[in-house]
């Protein structure tokens, strides 16, 4: 299952995800956690020092290594260099699957041990003085776009994503890719904005968006969220001594976390694992490339353009294609 937390800067979408990651992570359940925030924290959150967080490898750095693993045999696909973060799978391509070992998860995620078992964190990496003024932020997002288009994941595996704050992620097509996305919003004016931003935008692309309440404080700020986002409003998270020692970075053992917090996890998994059946994978895969195709589109090279088109294999359906091509 692929999950997105996002909100406004500053919401505690961070905090969240990371406690969802740990939570998911007592259950046994196999979980790849990825950080495609501008402001990378996710690692911190999960309890690694400065240094360690500071040297997990930048799968943007890591981008010609995931292409060419991704593209595999696939004809439709002329070399490495003409895959962008939109291109389909088809058939030839590698997948990728939560449980596995591969490449990708080689050179480009970590384990980190938790209180309740181990997960995978992966990192799309920081934005450098370097990119000022010659990139976006989404060329390095793009890894992560493109590792979703090639995922096959099952039930009761889970892929967390700390997504950019704000709206960012409708610079592409990524906000599609999920399951279910999990907006943090403050009880706040500022707080419901970007719920409203991003329930607009999403409108016409079937996302599953539900609302996590944060920082709520009494029943004037539970009133003022339930009049505000209605019935997408899933559970609400208070003040937390745990996550307080947490930030200190002197976390108490998971298990000693809030009753309340705990139950609003559950809730979380409870509504993430209710979408399985609700899956549509040729829904999934038709998004995808309607997505590529816009960027075709948009490419002023009129062969660049006609070459992006061409990667589309029309009948391929992701999640008919359960074998992973050596």
């Amino acid at each position: 299952m692929k999950i997105a937390f996002v909100g406004k800067g500053g919401s505690g979408k961070t905090t969240l995800s990371s406690l969802f990651i740990r939570h998911l992570a007592t259950t046994g359940a196999p979980v790849v956690a990825v950080d495609a925030d501008i402001n990378q924290h996710l690692g911190a959150a999960l309890g690694l020092d400065e240094a360690a967080a500071a040297a997990l490898p930048a799968m943007g750095e890591r981008l010609p290594l995931i292409k060419d693993y991704l593209r595999g045999t696939n004809p439709r696909i002329a070399s490495t260099e003409t895959m962008i973060k939109t291109t389909p799978p088809g058939e030839g391509s590698r997948l990728l699957r939560v449980r596995e070992d591969n490449p990708v998860y080689d050179a480009c995620a970590r384990p980190v041990e938790l209180d309740g078992g181990t997960v995978r964190l992966m990192v799309t990496g920081p934005f450098t003085d370097a990119d000022l003024g010659v990139a976006c932020y989404h060329s390095k997002t793009g890894a992560v776009e493109l590792c979703l288009n090639h995922l096959v994941d099952g039930r009761d595996e889970y892929v967390v994503v700390d997504m950019t704050a704000g709206s960012d992620s409708f610079a592409s097509g990524m906000f599609t890719r999920f399951d279910i996305t999990f907006l943090v919003a403050e009880p706040t004016r500022k707080g419901v904005s970007v719920y409203r931003q991003y329930k607009e935008y999403a409108r016409d692309f079937g996302v599953v968006l539900k609302v996590v309440g944060n920082k709520v404080q009494g029943q004037d700020d539970l009133d003022f969220l339930r009049a505000e986002v209605g019935d997408d409003l899933l559970v609400t998270v208070g003040h937390s001594d745990w996550v307080r020692a947490m930030e200190k970075g002197r976390p108490p053992r998971f298990e000693l976390l809030e009753d309340v917090n705990r139950s609003s996890l559950r809730r979380l998994q409870s509504a993430v694992d209710a979408t399985y059946d609700l899956r549509d994978w040729e829904h999934y895969t038709r998004q995808m490339v309607h997505f590529h195709l816009k960027n075709a589109q948009s490419w002023g090279n009129e062969r660049t353009g006609a070459d992006l088109a061409a990667q589309v294999d029309p009948g391929f359906v992701l999640g008919e294609s359960l074998v992973v091509n050596a």
